[in-house]
């Protein structure tokens, strides 16, 4: 557990020592790239105004993953069940996967309007096509001998899918979140920025970065690290949960060891 616990910190600290080094070593303009220690230091002289942003963005980036997950569970469990309607379905979901959706947000914030929606409205469209995929692909992944033997108990779809094929999906779909959770913050901390609502940590970056004052590139820089400081630790949460409630699944026993 102390292992577990001391090798993500340890990491972190090298990968930001290698980087204090760099900027100082090298002599790199501030203008190109602040040093961290710059960038902490003013996200510590402001932590006020960055914890309020922080507590908005982080509000996106949750409910946005939880209005994704939940749609995935029902789009995927309807096309796991008709080959037909699998094959239809995924050209349109990798056609939204692909698309680079900042290149249309500021369609979405005309279409739903400033504050919340159109963050939430981002971050759900941007995180279901992961989602839709894993909660097919391990609902697929269920064993015929365990089919067959609720099937010979008469078992009904919905005992099937809640007993079998649910619980089979669950190891991809944390693995997906995993990837989601940083997606999620990305897409919250853009449109907060784009949305022209005064709220969350995209909203001081755009503001900094729209500013020609002496600290506005530090500021964008703390704004960063905020996001940052969000998703290790939401990844983190998130790892520690996953061994709470996938403690009988082979993979977390091999983990453990």
């Amino acid at each position: 557990m102390t292992r577990r616990l001391l090798a993500p910190i340890i990491g972190i600290i090298t990968f930001l020592a290698l980087w204090e080094g760099f900027v100082r070593v090298m002599h790199v303009r501030r203008f190109i790239l602040r040093a961290p220690s710059t960038a902490l230091r003013h996200l510590w002289d402001f932590r006020s105004g960055y914890l309020s942003g922080a507590w908005i963005t982080i509000q996106h980036s949750l409910l946005g993953l939880a209005f994704a997950l939940a749609a995935a569970i029902l789009v995927g469990a309807a096309l796991a069940s008709n080959h037909f309607l699998q094959k239809a379905v995924q050209p349109v979901l990798t056609l939204v996967q692909v698309t680079p959706w900042f290149a249309y947000v500021s369609s979405v914030v005309v279409w739903l309007g400033f504050g919340t929606a159109p963050a939430l409205f981002m971050v759900t469209l941007v995180c279901l096509p992961a989602y839709v995929f894993a909660t097919v692909d391990g609902m697929h992944s269920v064993e015929p001998a365990a089919l067959e033997l609720l099937a010979s108990v008469d078992a009904r779809r919905s005992e099937v899918l809640w007993r079998l094929r649910l619980p089979a999906a669950l190891p991809g779909l944390f693995t997906t979140t995993r990837f989601n959770y940083g997606l999620s913050l990305a897409a919250a901390y853009y449109v907060e920025g784009a949305n022209g609502a005064s709220e969350g940590l995209g909203s001081i970056g755009r503001k900094a970065a729209s500013s020609s004052s002496k600290q506005a590139p530090d500021a964008v820089w703390a704004a960063v690290f905020a996001v940052a400081t969000l998703g290790v630790v939401g990844l983190l949460l998130l790892s520690w949960l996953e061994r709470v409630l996938l403690h009988w699944h082979a993979g977390q026993r091999v983990q453990d060891r």
